[in-house]
């Protein structure tokens, strides 16, 4: 199983929230293009430019650290992707509202996340278990 250390999950949590409060107060998108654009690039090329740059202030081996199920990250990042990237469209498009919905659902998840209970994870494994059930009721 394919992991990553918590500190860099945290780091791309932070990064999120962060961004997000200051998107909120200012009324502007641009902010929300670092996590976008660096979790996209993650998801996309396996390059997150904000980890590579966290992983050098490490003061432990990676391994040493508390572990995060790598194929949670990505699902969780493919959520803040969504939500972020329909945060941006809705602001080019003058859709305020739903601009600050929008981040204000990723900002929190990410929130929360850093507080301890990981939404993304939550969502997954209902889809797991759905899709479970979807599968053994065909089979009967």
């Amino acid at each position: 199983m394919k992991t990553i250390p918590k500190p860099l999950v945290m780091a791309n949590q932070w990064t999120i929230v962060l961004s997000v409060i200051i998107a909120v107060i200012t009324q502007s998108v641009w902010i929300l293009f670092i996590p976008l654009i660096a979790n996209l690039s993650s998801l996309l090329t396996g390059f997150h430019p904000i980890l590579v740059i966290v992983k050098r202030f490490l003061s432990k081996l990676a391994n040493e650290y508390i572990q995060e199920d790598y194929a949670q990250l990505r699902f969780n990042q493919w959520l803040a992707v969504g939500f972020l990237f329909i945060a941006s469209i809705s602001y080019f498009l003058n859709l305020i509202i739903l601009f600050n919905v929008a981040t204000v659902m990723v900002g929190l998840a990410a929130l929360i996340a850093i507080l301890g209970f990981c939404v993304g994870c939550f969502v997954r494994f209902q889809y797991q278990q759905w899709n479970y059930r979807r599968k053994n009721s065909v089979t009967r």
